[in-house]
């Protein structure tokens, strides 16, 4: 009888005490997780580690004789910018391309590098958490402990597969992708990143597609529909936080890398990463160049953070709770 009068009560609230309440739960929530102390300490860390960016920033505007004869600070006193470090670093770079050619190799190499592991974890991560198959859990066990292999180990062998091919028997099951082949060369760099990508896309995307109420996907499946359809008409949908919290993660990282690019990318394919390590000069007399390059160089990445944030949020938080 008590419940029933408690339910009866919550209902003949009006829309300004229920607002009330939810204002007061939110301040009573906000006071138990948030520290006076603690958020000092962060402004004090943020702003500190801000200052090393923002004299980057500052720097990139400056003229080059005026960085090398006097720190960014005097900008403050000295107000002086140039635009012209941004226009020289876009025309120079390393021997082989410049710095814009290298954008645009970067972006060659990062979208296929973020779409093709994302696109075979997906399926492999529906099959592990909805298709029942013999040694189903031994396999996700193997491919989970596939992350403890240092990308480093795999870097030797995949040359190797790449410039000989792989031969069993009298049988080429992998053809040899040789350096010297120019139109092979961004294939080399996605294979390498989509392998190295594909033991944490899975992991991630099958706790998430776990998580998906099995009643969803047996009505489908009474509904007559089929493992093709149920993945792409209530799984993808359904997954698309996760996936794109996983694409920022990948895109980031192949954006940033210069290892990987370094040793499978031939001469002309070369991402932004190597023409930034070449824009100082051979005694780093010209950094101010580099400095202006970082700035271009991190455009990309801040677009597609900021266009994806919102997934981002989404999917880190996918499976905090249950209920």
């Amino acid at each position: 009888m008590s419940a029933t009068q408690a339910v009866v009560a919550a209902d003949n609230r009006t829309k300004r005490q229920v607002a009330r309440d939810t204002r007061r739960n939110e301040a009573i929530a906000h006071k138990k997780l948030t520290s006076k102390g603690a958020t000092i300490a962060a402004v004090i860390i943020a702003f500190f580690w801000t200052i090393p960016t923002f004299g980057l920033f500052v720097t990139s505007f400056r003229p080059g004789a005026d960085t090398q004869s006097t720190g960014w600070w005097t900008v403050f006193t000295n107000p002086e910018f140039t635009l012209d470090n941004y226009a020289e670093a876009l025309t120079s770079g390393g021997t082989s391309t410049t710095l814009a050619t290298a954008f645009i190799n970067s972006l060659a190499i990062t979208i296929p590098a973020t779409v093709f592991p994302i696109v075979i974890a997906a399926l492999a991560a529906y099959a592990f958490a909805w298709i029942d198959f013999k040694g189903r859990n031994m396999l996700f066990v193997f491919v989970f402990a596939l992350q403890i292999v240092p990308l480093q180990m795999a870097l030797v062998p995949l040359l190797s597969l790449f410039s000989s091919g792989l031969t069993i028997g009298d049988v080429q099951v992998f053809p040899g992708l040789t350096l010297n082949d120019v139109e092979f060369s961004f294939a080399r760099v996605w294979i390498a990143h989509a392998i190295f990508a594909l033991p944490l896309a899975t992991f991630m995307l099958h706790n998430f597609i776990a998580e998906i109420p099995g009643d969803v996907v047996e009505a489908a499946r009474v509904d007559g529909a089929g493992h093709g359809q149920v993945f792409f008409r209530i799984i993808l949908p359904l997954a698309m936080p996760a996936i794109a919290s996983f694409a920022i993660f990948q895109f980031l990282w192949v954006w940033n890398d210069l290892l990987v690019a370094t040793i499978f990318a031939s001469p002309g394919a070369l991402p932004i990463t190597q023409a930034l390590n070449s824009l100082s000069g051979t005694w780093g007399n010209r950094w101010f160049l580099q400095s202006a390059g970082t700035f271009i160089s991190i455009i990309v990445p801040l677009i597609v953070f900021f266009a994806l944030q919102r997934f981002f949020v989404r999917g880190l938080l996918a499976g905090a709770t249950k209920g």
